[in-house]
């Protein structure tokens, strides 16, 4: 069995690891009479079966693979050794360079067989458990697989789970007027499909509206990874539920104990270049490094325990028996925000090189489309002495394309405002300018579009 062709991954980094491990493997058994060679069909010991194909779905054929075992004892050099002294232990000629050790594979340099640090690089585990990369490795594989997946007309999609593409809930937490959830023959039609009770999890999780849908669409545009800050056996149910044919996201799913910082997810661990990279996640800090990157969701709440989490005093959607919009919804705005943006990173009309293209400039040009041409003064919205420019509605507005100023003149299209009794608010009112709630910016933010202004009436304050 070839680990590139049995491999299930099919991204060309991927497909390069696999050949480099499967190449490296068969050839260092001869680079050293000190090292011995591995019997063949040897299992790896201590494994569990999660540990091996179904936890990671990364294809290595264990009992084909050869390990070597490093006898310390008969002169192999420890990692700490100079160069010349493992040189000199491996047998190599004068003409050969020391390895660089370009990954850890089960302790060992996949490369030479040198026995390595176990801490060394940068641990891949969502590709094997065993597998760390030292970081000239990784740029060869980003890089590699950059230039075929431009060539494939394609980009980098990372997508979170809770809250983004589904909700989950606890079967304990559904009690009262979500009653009804459990008793599949009383769900209404539009449920039965996308509801799913997990006993073995004491779990149930509802995915969101248009969700395959967007996958499938999404998939001809993005190479597409799961990230969440879940563990991974859950991350694992999650992707079968949303990916049963495993068409989408084949081995890659990082899942909580892939980060490299806690309460942090990080693009160090995903195989793409950073200028190609864009990101769905429903929060904010967790993506602290990668700001430009991350397009915010509006977070799904289809279950009562979730609302209550995040402190809304509101029925659900369970509880109220519906759910989000398929074609109004967060998903379908979304998916056109990412056609547009791989629209204009792949136009060619533009003159520079394909490969020096930045997403995160391309998303920001997007984005200032929304609210492009609107001018906007804030009426006691901020507390007093803070530094408007500062603050984040400011911010937003003008990320979204339109000019914000302190003081009123007759190009001023919006009025943002908490109470209708303000001077600036009865100036809005009287030029027939647009009055609105600070919430009328939140909601445009999300929509990626500019959204009614009638929606969004500023009440007057007793």
């Amino acid at each position: 069995m070839s680990l590139t062709a049995d491999s299930p991954v099919h991204s060309s980094s991927s497909d390069d690891l696999a050949a480099f491990l499967d190449a490296e493997l068969d050839t260092t058994s001869d680079v050293s009479a000190d090292l011995e060679i591995f019997e063949e069909n040897e299992e790896i010991a201590d494994h569990s079966k999660e540990d091996i194909v179904d936890e990671t779905n990364y294809d290595l054929d264990l009992k084909r693979v050869k390990r070597r075992k490093v006898d310390l004892s008969d002169g192999v050099s420890s990692p700490q050794s100079s160069s010349s002294e493992v040189e000199a232990t491996k047998g190599l000629t004068s003409g050969q360079q020391s390895c660089p050790h370009p990954g850890v594979y089960a302790g060992m340099c996949m490369k030479c067989g040198q026995k390595m640090d176990d801490e060394a690089g940068v641990a891949f585990g969502y590709i094997h458990k065993n597998l760390r990369l030292a970081n000239e490795e990784i740029a060869r594989l980003r890089d590699k697989d950059f230039k075929n997946l431009i060539r494939r007309r394609k980009l980098y999609l990372i997508l979170d789970l809770d809250h983004t593409l589904l909700n989950s809930t606890r079967l304990p937490d559904i009690i009262g007027d979500e009653g009804y959830l459990h008793d599949r023959d009383a769900l209404p039609d539009n449920l039965k499909s996308s509801l799913f009770r997990l006993d073995h999890m004491l779990m149930m999780t509802k995915l969101r509206p248009f969700v395959h849908a967007f996958l499938k669409e999404a998939s001809s545009l993005f190479e597409m990874y799961i990230y969440t800050m879940g563990e991974r056996p859950y991350a694992l149910e999650m992707a079968k539920l949303l990916d049963p044919g495993d068409v989408y996201f084949n081995s890659r799913v990082i899942a909580q104990g892939d980060c490299t910082q806690k309460f942090q997810k990080g693009l160090d661990v995903v195989m793409g270049q950073e200028s190609a990279v864009l990101i769905l996640d429903d929060t904010e800090r967790v993506w602290a490094k990668h700001q430009d990157n991350l397009i915010l969701m509006e977070r799904y709440h289809f279950f009562a325990s979730s609302c209550k989490h995040f402190g809304f005093n509101c029925k659900s959607l369970s509880e109220q028996r519906t759910d989000e919009s398929e074609t109004e919804g967060a998903l379908s705005t979304v998916l056109k925000v990412l056609q547009r943006v791989h629209t204009l990173f792949f136009d060619q009309e533009r003159k520079d090189n394909l490969e020096d293209r930045d997403v995160r400039q391309v998303l920001k040009t997007v984005r200032r489309e929304v609210l492009q041409g609107c001018k906007i003064v804030f009426s006691r919205v901020f507390p007093t002495n803070f530094p408007a420019e500062q603050h984040h509605l400011w911010k937003m507005a003008e990320q979204l394309g339109a000019t914000c100023v302190t003081e009123l003149d007759q190009s001023v299209t919006h009025v943002v405002a908490m109470d209708a009794g303000t001077d600036k608010s009865h100036w809005a009112v009287k030029q027939k300018k647009f009055l609105v709630l600070p919430s009328w910016l939140e909601a445009s933010n999300y929509m990626w579009r500019k959204q009614p202004e009638e929606k969004f009436p500023v009440p007057h304050k007793s």
